[in-house]
């Protein structure tokens, strides 16, 4: 006598099960995509996905407003169309996510720095368009050593602040207002410009070591810049002093010396960037002494093609651009801005990891 009664709460709980199941679905997907389709930005860049959103949007508010008329699971369950309008708000969210992976993955192509950026962190900045400051908080995940950019009032863009507070100037001033709202187009602008600000930074650099004393040329320069300039002269000058009788003997002394020169200046009063420079510059001049003192020991090296020369990490200008040689590899200065950081110490290791890295580079 019971079934028939027994049958009907079987399809009511079914019903409600499914309900369920169906409403977490779209409440969960709902709370993910509602800040994202919230900004304008996205809703222009996306007009179709934002369409889509608009009715689920809808949907959920109607069934959210009846549900907290009467909060009962048996009377919220069995509003008009529910499950219909469940399901359908579920197909729309899933076309929605895939359109906003395509979305997200051809900004990526654009600019391949943004795959270090998590989906929410690249939603953030894109959906923040006319506010190129949002992308501040990112930009160290997608440049290795810019912490800041520098902005005018204007929200122009005139330079690059390093995590230890060191600025370098751009050459040329980016407006990111220009790119339309499309950031990963000024970002690109940034990347560029960064790289040809230290080329220019660079020769400059190596056009003032001629003429001023080293101890204050270091001083004068950003940290990244003292230090390729100064392999720069270091290779040359080592080239200079093989081709010579008791070249390397008297250019170990000429090292010594800057060394000397390095410690006096740690000693003083320097400024905390400064400081970071020259503990870097010390392990390297240190390094590039024990190279020196290390081939003047070899009678036989007369030739700048010796193995045990072109076996050293070595730079050398080529026009306005720097070559890194070693051994048969030669490959062209990145121009990437790494900051003012320090060094660890280089050790015989060190210089086999480089040969070996250098080799990779060349297969």
């Amino acid at each position: 006598p019971f079934e028939s009664e027994f049958k009907v709460w079987e399809a009511k709980l079914q019903s409600m099960q499914d309900i369920i199941d169906e409403w977490l679905k779209v409440q969960a997907t709902w709370l993910y995509l509602e800040p994202i389709f919230s900004s304008e930005d996205i809703m222009q860049q996306m007009p179709e996905e934002g369409k889509k959103f608009t009715i689920v949007d809808g949907y959920w508010k109607d069934i959210m407003s009846e549900a907290i008329v009467d909060t009962k699971a048996l009377v919220v369950t069995n509003i008009n169309n529910m499950f219909t309008k469940l399901q359908q708000s579920n197909a729309y969210l899933d076309d929605i996510q895939k359109g906003l992976n395509n979305y997200l993955e051809k900004k990526r192509l654009f600019f391949p720095r943004f795959f270090f950026l998590s989906n929410d962190e690249l939603l953030e900045i894109l959906s923040e368009t006319k506010d190129p400051l949002r992308v501040q908080p990112h930009l160290k995940k997608c440049f290795e050593g810019i912490a800041k950019l520098e902005f005018t009032e204007k929200k122009e863009i005139v330079g690059m602040i390093s995590s230890e507070a060191e600025t370098v100037p751009f050459d040329t001033t980016i407006v990111p207002a220009d790119a339309k709202g499309m950031v990963e187009k000024w970002l690109i602008q940034v990347r560029d410009v960064m790289r040809s600000s230290l080329i220019n930074i660079i020769k400059e650099s190596v056009e003032a070591y001629k003429t001023a004393p080293r101890k204050e040329w270091v001083i004068d320069w950003p940290g990244q810049v003292v230090l390729a300039g100064s392999q720069i002269y270091w290779t040359a000058e080592v080239e200079e002093a093989i081709t010579k009788e008791n070249g390397l003997k008297d250019y170990l002394l000429k090292c010594n010396h800057q060394i000397n020169e390095i410690v006096e200046l740690v000693r003083g009063e320097l400024s905390k960037g400064a400081r970071v420079t020259l503990s870097a510059l010390t392990t390297i001049d240190v390094h590039a002494r024990d190279v020196v003192e290390e081939l003047s020991q070899n009678t036989d090296l007369k030739d700048i093609n010796d193995f045990d020369w072109i076996a050293q990490l070595r730079y050398y200008t080529n026009g306005d651009m720097v070559d890194v040689k070693m051994i048969t590899t030669t490959v062209m200065y990145g121009n990437e801005y790494l900051g003012n950081s320090g060094r660890l110490v280089i050790t015989p290791l060190t210089d086999r990891c480089y040969r070996t890295l250098m080799g990779a580079l060349l297969l």
